[in-house]
């Protein structure tokens, strides 16, 4: 393995070590730098740097839209503090937390572009963190029925800074304040994180070749999306890993026929699909009623307050909120009303430009070629995470897809969808060097 693939494939299998600690939030923005460091280091000195860190090649187009995205976002970030006037002190401050957050996004993909990482590492990597996961699961599943603690210990790194104690913290389960029963979130700050970090794993885990890692990675991603109780996993589970693999009949006559076939019926068929439809979302949202309350109620604050009070830059931070949302920060549990909320329109439109583009490019080679299946599936989940969490404060957790993400473009760059190797997944980035066995 090349260095930056060893760095990874060690992080990955020490997960729950780092988590053990409390010190994943720290270990994450630390990886993000020093992976982007590399990959600006094998950049500037081309080849003069070691043959097993040089950059694989120009850096893709959609990677800089992410890097001057991500630029933005703090441009936008010391706008809203400005005019909000909240000091220096404050400005700094979440200017650091910018560097442990947003930047991560395109410093990840950025790395994952230029250095020789190939995607088969991030796989195995991820069905590793999979099968320690199941290791783990018996003593996590009978926690609650043992009478062991809900939260283990708070680590001492929580002096760093961050978000929250829960980012620094150890559980082996957390009670549901609205049924009062278990729900898991793993080696996650909480239970739908966790749900969608599971989807991400049995999403990387369809990829594996080797069965015995397939299945762990299937596996326990299954096993976190269940555990967890979200709702928004099991959507998340259906969606992102049918629709990516369903794209290439797009090109297909037959698949058109199919559709014809289908509007027609609708002409009969739609008002009951319609009304099943909408008592499906209905029961959807009804399942955890106080949740959706309350983040339907922060939305909409959010959004009134952005749109008459600060629409260019936002508020710069979140808020407290009232008692109304059980004093749930303003501008949180949404990535797009946070957005508009702490850095208005400008921020808005920072991330939805590279990523719009980035899932247009990922839509497009995944209807052409297998490759794509697994990108466009991490930015569907990306997506469906915007809707229900914060990308911002998870970033440092999503890092291996983000990764893939990068290795991706540099896939499409060096390898063109109908070349030689088109009906192969992943050996774009194998060609760059010797390929080197597998971790086991």
């Amino acid at each position: 393995m090349s260095p930056a693939e060893a760095l990874a494939w060690r992080a990955m299998v020490m997960t729950w070590v780092f988590y053990g600690l409390g010190a994943l939030y720290v270990v994450g923005p630390v990886l993000g730098w020093v992976f982007a460091g590399m990959a600006a280091l094998s950049l500037y000195l081309g080849p003069a740097i070691r043959s097993d860190l040089r950059a694989t090649g120009p850096v893709p187009g959609v990677v800089w839209l992410w890097m001057a995205g991500m630029l933005v976002m703090l441009v936008a970030l010391w706008g809203g503090h400005l005019g909000w006037g909240l000091g220096l002190k404050q400005t700094i401050k979440s200017s650091i937390g910018w560097a442990k957050g947003w930047a991560l996004v395109g410093l990840f993909i950025f790395a994952g572009a230029v250095l020789p990482i190939r995607r088969e590492v991030l796989i195995r990597g991820q069905c590793a963190i999979g099968f320690w996961t199941l290791a783990l699961a018996p003593l996590l599943l009978a926690a609650p029925y043992i009478g062991l603690p809900e939260r283990i210990f708070t680590s001492p790194l929580k002096a760093i800074g961050g978000p929250g104690p829960e980012y620094f913290s150890v559980y082996f389960f957390t009670y549901d304040p609205a049924s009062w029963t278990p729900r898991w979130q793993f080696y996650l700050p909480w239970s739908p994180f966790a749900a969608l970090l599971g989807v991400v794993m049995v999403i990387f885990a369809l990829e594996e070749k080797h069965r015995g890692w397939r299945a762990a990675g299937i596996a326990a991603g299954l096993l976190m999306i269940l555990a967890s109780k979200s709702r928004m996993g099991l959507v998340g589970l259906v969606a992102c890993t049918v629709a990516p693999r369903m794209l290439p009949l797009v090109l297909r006559s037959s698949a058109w026929l199919a559709l014809a076939g289908v509007t027609a019926s609708l002409a009969v068929l739609g008002s009951w699909l319609l009304a099943s439809a909408q008592a499906g979302v209905a029961a959807f949202k009804g399942a955890r009623a106080d949740s959706t309350r309350v983040r339907e109620t922060l939305q909409r604050i959010a959004f009134e307050r952005w749109r008459e009070e600060a629409v260019w830059f936002g508020h710069g931070t979140v808020q407290p909120g009232p008692h109304l949302v059980e004093y749930m920060p303003i501008g949180s549990h949404h990535t797009w009303y946070g957005l508009l909320f702490v850095k208005g329109i400008v921020g808005f439109g920072a991330l939805l430009v590279p990523l719009v583009t980035h899932l247009a490019v990922a839509l497009v080679d995944a209807a052409r070629h297998p490759r794509g299946r697994l990108p466009l599936g991490i930015l569907m989940t990306l997506v469906l995470l915007s809707f229900g969490e914060n990308l911002e404060i998870e970033a440092y957790m999503f890092w291996p897809a983000l990764l893939l993400l990068g290795v991706h473009l540099r896939e499409m760059a060096t390898e063109p969808a109908g070349g030689p190797a088109a009906h192969h997944t992943g050996h774009c980035a194998a060609q760059l060097q010797p390929a080197p066995r597998l971790p086991s």
